[in-house]
């Protein structure tokens, strides 16, 4: 037995305990390699012309052998020498496939240097090798107690045989092989405790694997699949009974199982709708087509496609902590992540799709990235490409946006919330907001361009419902002097608004908060005279409401009701009532500063008038408290003694 070269048995047992955290992925580090083998021949057929290749030579295999515990991958590429097996497989982590490609390129460079600048290169620079690191092999210890390597060179009539147990060294043998190439043997090891390595020995879970990882590796890569047909009698026979059960018989058949040529490489105008739609649906289980597809190609110093496309719905779980936002990450068409979280924003987590390029740096496992800077760079193009489609989508067709931002809305406010407005320019023009005035969804701009003359500022209403909002006695005070209100119905739309606090220069104020500025000097005369009048009754209905209100006031913009809740300061009325609902006591906690406004045009100011005049101190108390009942009501938040408020109302209609 040969031991392994450099510190064979720390560096193996590192390889195989340590850089993988994914033991499945061991086929596709084989598949892999075995592609690399036929790209290996493929090239050598461009320059050598004695390399004579069919359509249908190249052509990778896997075969599994239930009762022997094997699984084999077989390649009819480039194959290996004596001297190549023990140097690339006897020296851990050196790559073949990296000198292969090196070479190649610095081969490529020479040949465009010679002919001038702006010539095409030859097309062996053409090189996608996916093995790097020269480690992926030993993945194959992960699954397997054993590991025998058959491989045969091109124009070699001799064969060769590795083989080790991955724990001390291994063997070089001569062997017999018919044709060039090279068959991976894995013998695979038993069960043990909760590690079920069974799933390594049928067709469905290699099938799986191969789909999962490897689906668009450039060869087809097939395998003998079990098939069932019926056993149709033939016609007239004797003895066949027409309600006897079927029979059955087993066939086996060869099958490609994977897509070979990835969607995304293929140009946008040579692919079909339907065949985007059916991608989408296979590849992320959804059952419906996506509202939007999404594509871009880059060259240059990073290279890379991108397919993304946007759900016409919510995942039940999208706003759970449980849900992991990201696009699938492949290099070289090899899946490298189900779900890079770096390639998408928070605000579009909902995007499905995938991020191809053969330019990334990858850690020596190929699970993940080294260099952070070429995933920022793609990221920001995706977040771009993402805000252009969604910007398109909204201008032209507007009933696929609507039916996007009702699935997805949420997620753009928050963006702007969490990014304390730092993404409001971005985002803050794809949001929708019910117009209490056009009675429909609007954008911000379209507020605007419909708003009144000299209007400065931009009015909304946060509550649970459009009707019941439209309703509120604030709303039709701004909307009564000719002014639009947004009405807002999600729990982050104030949020978002506070945190934005303007938009196109227009500041953003809700009707119930602190003064809109919409009084005319006779509005403000008459509410100083009314309240000079009213000082007695003023403070004994404050009296009466205690620390319930921080004040008692004449409004300036009540028009039909008797009365209405304002609040001042940072906390409004709506935002109080999402943070009680909230589990941390603490948020619980915090509460606005009501204000009790009075119209004092309304028949009710003339009846606690003459009370107070009357020095009924009792009615004054019971009338005012019913006021701030009823105004809790009309706001949607709770009554604080549902009892007396109750009897009380029967005391008043007695």
């Amino acid at each position: 037995m040969r031991k392994f070269k450099t510190e064979s048995k720390k560096l193996l047992d590192l390889m195989i305990n340590s850089i993988y955290t994914n033991r499945e992925i061991f086929l596709r580090e084989l598949i892999s390699n075995a592609s690399d083998a036929e790209d290996k021949l493929y090239f050598k057929s461009l320059t050598d012309k004695s390399v004579k290749l069919k359509k249908d030579d190249l052509v990778i295999h896997v075969a599994f052998d239930e009762d022997a515990r094997t699984v084999t991958v077989s390649d009819s590429g480039i194959g290996m020498t004596n001297e190549e097996l023990e140097k690339n497989l006897g020296v851990i982590a050196h790559s073949d496939s990296l000198e292969f490609k090196q070479a190649q390129e610095a081969a490529a460079q020479e040949a465009g240097d010679a002919e001038g600048k702006g010539k095409k290169k030859p097309a062996a620079s053409s090189v996608d090798i996916i093995g790097q690191f020269g480690v992926g092999f030993y993945s194959a210890f992960m699954v397997a107690s054993k590991v025998r390597v058959v491989t045969k060179a091109f124009g070699s009539d001799q064969a060769w045989a590795w083989e080790s147990d991955g724990v001390e060294g291994y063997t070089i043998t001569e062997a017999e092989k018919e044709g060039h190439g090279t068959d991976v043997i894995l013998t695979i090891k038993e069960n043990e405790g909760d590690e079920n390595y069974d799933t390594y020995l049928t067709e469905y879970g290699l099938k799986e694997l191969i789909r999962r990882y490897s689906n668009y590796v450039r060869y087809p890569v097939q395998m003998e699949c079990m098939h069932q047909r019926k056993i149709e009698p033939e016609e007239g026979a004797e003895g066949a009974d027409e309600n006897a059960d079927p029979q059955w018989e087993t066939y086996f058949e060869t099958e490609t199982i994977n897509s070979m040529v990835p969607i995304w490489k293929r140009r946008k105008q040579d692919v079909k709708d339907e065949e985007y739609n059916e991608f989408y649906k296979s590849q992320f289980h959804d059952f419906a087509d996506p509202i939007r597809t999404i594509t871009v190609h880059a060259e240059g110093a990073l290279s890379y496609d991108v397919l993304m496309f946007v759900p016409s719905r919510a995942p039940f779980d999208l706003y759970s902590k449980d849900y992991k936002k990201g696009l699938e990450l492949y290099s070289s068409n090899v899946l490298i992540m189900d779900k890079c979280e770096e390639l998408l924003p928070d605000h579009y987590n909902f995007m499905r799709g995938v991020v191809d390029s053969q330019d990334l740096t990858l850690n020596i496992s190929r699970e993940t990235l080294q260099h952070n800077s070429q995933l920022r760079a793609i990221a920001k193009k995706v977040e771009s490409k993402i805000t252009s489609e969604l910007t398109k989508m909204r201008d032209g067709d507007r009933e696929a946006y609507e039916q996007f931002f009702e699935n997805f809305g949420n997620g753009l406010k928050f963006g702007i919330y969490t990014s304390y407005g730092a993404r409001a320019a971005e985002l803050a023009p794809l949001l929708l907001f019910y117009s209490a005035k056009q009675e429909k969804m609007v954008t911000l701009d379209e507020y605007l361009e419909a708003a009144a003359e000299g209007q400065d500022a931009i009015y909304y209403a946060a509550g649970e419902e459009v009707e019941r909002l439209s309703k509120m006695p604030m709303v039709t005070s701004v909307t009564g002097r000719g002014y639009d209100v947004l009405l807002c119905t999600q729990d982050v739309d104030e949020f978002c608004f506070q945190t934005m606090m303007q938009y196109a220069e227009k500041q953003l104020l809700n009707v119930a908060g602190g003064d809109l500025g919409l009084e005319t000097e006779a509005d403000k005369e008459a509410a100083e005279a009314a309240t000079e009048a009213n000082a007695d009754l003023f403070a004994a209905m404050a009296e009466a409401l205690g620390d319930k209100v921080v004040k008692v006031a004449v409004s300036t913009r009540l028009t039909d009701a008797p009365a209405a809740l304002t609040a001042q300061g940072p906390v409004s009325l709506e935002m109080e009532k999402i943070m009680s609902q909230m589990p941390d006591a603490q948020a619980q906690a915090i509460k606005s500063e009501r204000v009790l406004e009075l119209n004092a045009g309304h028949p009710i100011f003339e009846v606690l008038k003459q009370a107070q005049e009357g020095g009924d101190a009792d009615k004054v108390s019971r009338y005012t408290n019913l006021l701030y009942n009823q105004a809790l009501l009309v706001e949607g938040l709770p009554v604080d003694d549902p009892v007396a408020f109750s009897q009380a109302i029967c005391e008043l209609m007695k």
